[in-house]
């Protein structure tokens, strides 16, 4: 346990508070249990109320014990009578009678025993006992009955601890914060014991009017507000000081809601996100589970001024939207340039640039854009990223047309020329076959009448042949007529 530190203390007739206390209470971020022990010089009190030894110090010692407590803890000795309720001006407490915290009160070497009438009392009905006010109206009366009045009226929820001698050596009691606990009385350790156990157990966080809770660094802020007040001759505006400590705590809940809006988003989210609509969705829920943050942490906010702040401070970490835009456009962009490699291959190459390669590009291109539809989280920049390319390829896309219908139409013109001379070829072959076949009827027509001659001839020999021989026949006939006549006798 760290050593005890002294939060405010008195130089030169001023009121100062320990820069260094302030620290270690701004480091603590959750609500603080505030108990201020108070009491009569010199009767075992803290090390800062016995530093501030005057009247008027005890005064306002006083004063800010009341205003920064939780827990208000008041020590007599030996009883609680007139003398111990007369020791406080409840007038000048009376003006933060709605920010007063619990009282408890402590009597130490507690010399009476616990009854009233004859019958045993607790310790809490032996307070209430000595806070009955003194009947009559005489203005002594009157006065020893203003701080009970106060105490019963300002302090609703009371207690009471009485403590025995811790030690009966009068040496010890001159030395009690070095005595060990093995040798205090054990009737006094067991009322320490459970004075200890009440405060750990029942005493509240600080808190203000409409139950704001004090934070420590909301602490510091009050006691240097207050320091300052009572150092400057006026009264500690408990008014002013809770309009200070909402400025501070309003814009430490503006900044913790502001953080928390980033830390949602980058959770919530990994961009790019695909659509606009999405984005807005969760932009939309951080947003509203930023400013529950701010309403959580602030008070007295009353004209939102400060949740007007977080509401401009979101719009400004809005650029998240923008973020978003830029992170699709780079995705997309990488991924095209990945996709269109083939694309920058066939302009290597020359592969467009020929005969039929439009048609091929805008085969190409369809892959491109086929691949590019099935890429995941392109964001929601991708058919704008996807337009841009296809404009930027228009040029190209041209050029290729340009050149494949020029060389298209050589080709054509070339292919012409081919398929008339082709013709010619053929028309030429046809009229080859012509005179081919003109010759072979020709000649064909001449064997024909080459051989029908012949055949004519060849009858005709035939012919005269048989007429030769006939005539040959017939002279030979008519000779051995002739010579059978001439050799037969005449009758």
């Amino acid at each position: 346990m760290m050593n005890p530190v002294c939060l405010v203390e008195r130089q030169n007739s001023q009121m100062t508070v320990n820069p260094n206390a302030l620290k270690i209470l701004d480091q603590i971020s959750q609500p603080v249990v505030v108990a201020a022990f108070v009491g009569p010089y010199r009767m075992g009190m803290s090390y800062l109320m016995n530093r501030l030894d005057d009247s008027k110090s005890d005064l306002w010692t006083f004063t800010l014990a009341v205003l920064l407590s939780s827990c208000f803890v008041y020590n007599s000795m030996s009883t609680i009578n007139h003398q111990a309720l007369d020791s406080d001006d409840g007038e000048d407490s009376a003006d933060f009678v709605s920010f007063f915290p619990d009282f408890v009160w402590t009597v130490r070497d507690f010399m009476l025993e616990l009854e009233f009438d004859g019958h045993p009392i607790t310790e809490d009905e032996y307070l209430e006992n000595a806070l009955r006010l003194i009947p009559g109206k005489d203005p002594q009366v009157q006065h020893s009955n203003m701080p009970r009045e106060m105490i019963r009226s300002f302090f609703p929820k009371r207690k009471c601890f009485v403590f025995d001698w811790p030690v009966t050596s009068r040496k010890l009691l001159v030395h009690m914060e070095d005595v060990p606990d093995d040798q205090l009385d054990e009737s006094f350790q067991m009322q320490c014991k459970d004075f200890c156990t009440y405060v750990f157990t029942h005493a509240k966080s600080k808190t203000l009017e409409e139950g704001v809770t004090v934070t420590g660094g909301g602490l510091g802020m009050l006691v240097v507000a207050y320091v300052d007040t009572i150092n400057s001759g006026a009264v500690p505006c408990l008014e002013d000081a809770v309009m200070t400590l909402a400025e501070r705590e309003n814009s430490a809940a503006m900044e913790k809601a502001a953080t928390n809006y980033c830390e949602q988003m980058a959770q919530c989210m990994s961009l790019p996100m695909d659509t606009l609509q999405g984005l807005l969705e969760v932009h939309t829920a951080c947003k509203r589970e930023a400013i529950a943050v701010f309403m959580r942490h602030s008070f007295k906010d009353d004209k939102r001024e400060f949740q007007k702040k977080l509401v401009v401070t979101i719009q400004k970490k809005e650029e998240i939207l923008v973020q978003n835009e830029e992170v699709s456009v780079k995705y997309c962009q990488a991924e095209l340039q990945k996709l269109s490699e083939p694309l920058m291959e066939g302009f290597k190459e020359g592969t467009f640039f020929a005969p039929g390669g439009h048609k091929l590009y805008l085969e190409t291109r369809d892959k491109l854009e086929q691949g590019y539809m099935l890429v995941p989280g392109r964001g929601v920049k991708a058919n704008e990223v996807l337009h841009s390319f296809l404009q930027s390829q228009a040029g190209v896309e041209e050029a290729i047309l340009q050149a494949d219908k020029a060389l298209t139409d050589g080709e054509n013109a070339m292919k012409e020329a081919a398929e008339r001379e082709q013709e010619l070829l053929k028309e030429k072959l046809n009229e080859q076959q012509q005179k081919l076949e003109m010759q072979e009827r020709s000649m064909k027509e001449n064997i024909a009448q080459l051989e029908e001659k012949m055949d004519r001839e060849r009858e005709d020999l035939l012919r005269q042949q048989e007429r030769v021989l006939e005539h040959k026949l017939k002279v030979g006939l008519e000779g051995r007529g002739k010579h059978l006549m001439d050799d037969t006798p005449t009758p």
